[in-house]
């Protein structure tokens, strides 16, 4: 009895190993299949070199910028639209905080601007030809001699209207009829003041900052429907010692690009001024009433806008012998290889911000 139970027992053993085995068997080939059916494991991520870069913080930023360049981009003035100038409109107006009946311009709540509603349409020739502005200060100070150039001139010449005129209500519907882009003249303080005198509302090198936001609201209301601003006053009055001070310029020109309006600086050749679109004057066309002055001074005009892409010119005074040289001059100026352009057409964006 004793062998066989011997060989029942090892019997029982070799069994239990072999069921034993057959189970790992079995749980391996599971494994393998569940293996092969998920496929190969994902690679793992290389280390990121950039991992302490703030990449959240580093998006509003550059979003900030597009923001600011749109927004200077937003108020490029003029238009490329033909069509007579556009009258006031009494959404692009606001009330003076002096309440004193006077409208001073602002940006409307679309979003047009008066540099653009009251802008001269101009389209640019094909292909490109170089461009040349004239600008006529002293309007409304002589109203023989301002209606005379709103009716004789191209309607490219832009016209800048005093707000010492004393009825500029006389000039302004016919500037307009005749399709003229109009600038308001700020009077500011010139070299050699009070010898040269800008006026009891001129802007001062020693006034208040107050009273000088005073002045610039009264000639900003002295009427409606200009398309920008410049410091050209007439009669030899450029507002110099005032401009290039910018602890002095700047609000003045913070103001101006709040209100949508863009500025003629008439010193020549000075750089683009911050925060408002502008454009300095190249020359003065009429330092001397001489006729063969004044059509040396166009010559050279047309040489600054061939030699640069573009020109401007500032005119100081409508007399009849600036006005009749001018109107000869600008009847062949196509022929010659040039565009008539308006003020709008040839300002730059602000010092530092988008280009064009």
């Amino acid at each position: 009895m004793t062998e066989p139970m011997q060989r029942d027992g090892w019997g029982g053993q070799w069994r239990g190993l072999i069921l034993f085995w057959i189970l790992v068997l079995a749980v391996l080939g599971i494994g393998g299949v569940a293996v092969q059916l998920a496929g190969p494991p994902s690679p793992a991520a290389p280390p990121d070199r950039h991992a302490s870069v703030a990449e959240p913080d580093a998006a509003p930023a550059k979003s900030a910028i597009e923001a600011a360049a749109q927004a200077i981009l937003a108020q490029r003035p003029g238009h490329g639209t033909a069509g007579p100038i556009a009258a006031p409109n009494p959404a692009l107006q606001e009330p003076a905080p002096e309440r004193d009946g006077s409208m001073l311009p602002r940006i409307a709540a679309d979003g047009r601007t008066p540099g653009q509603l009251y802008a001269r349409g101009f389209a640019a020739a094909e292909p490109a030809r170089p461009r040349i502005g004239l600008i006529l200060a002293g309007i409304g100070l002589n109203e023989a001699d301002s209606a005379q150039a709103a009716r004789a001139l191209p309607a490219e010449v832009t016209l800048a209207i005093s707000p010492y005129a004393p009825q500029p209500a006389s000039v302004l519907p016919i500037a307009r009829e005749m399709g003229h882009e109009m600038l308001l003249s700020i009077p500011m303080e010139p070299q050699g003041f009070p010898l040269n005198d800008p006026g009891d509302h001129a802007l001062l090198t020693d006034a208040a900052p107050a009273e000088n936001a005073r002045s610039l609201d009264w000639a900003l209301g002295r009427f409606a429907g200009y398309a920008g601003t410049t410091g050209a006053l007439g009669n030899k009055l450029n507002g110099e010692r005032f401009q290039s001070l910018p602890e002095q310029i700047d609000p003045v020109l913070s103001t101006l690009a709040a209100r949508g309006l863009f500025y003629v600086d008439p010193r020549p050749g000075q750089p683009a001024l911050a925060h408002v679109w502008s454009r300095a004057i190249d020359l003065t066309v009429d330092d001397t009433s001489e006729r063969a002055a004044i059509e040396a001074k166009l010559a050279e005009l047309e040489r600054i806008a061939r030699d640069k892409g573009s020109a401007l010119g500032l005119v100081d005074a409508p007399s009849p012998v600036t006005i009749d040289r001018i109107a000869a001059w600008a009847s062949g100026i196509s022929e010659r290889g040039f565009s008539l352009a308006p003020a709008s057409a040839l300002m730059r964006p602000p010092a530092g911000g988008a280009t064009q």
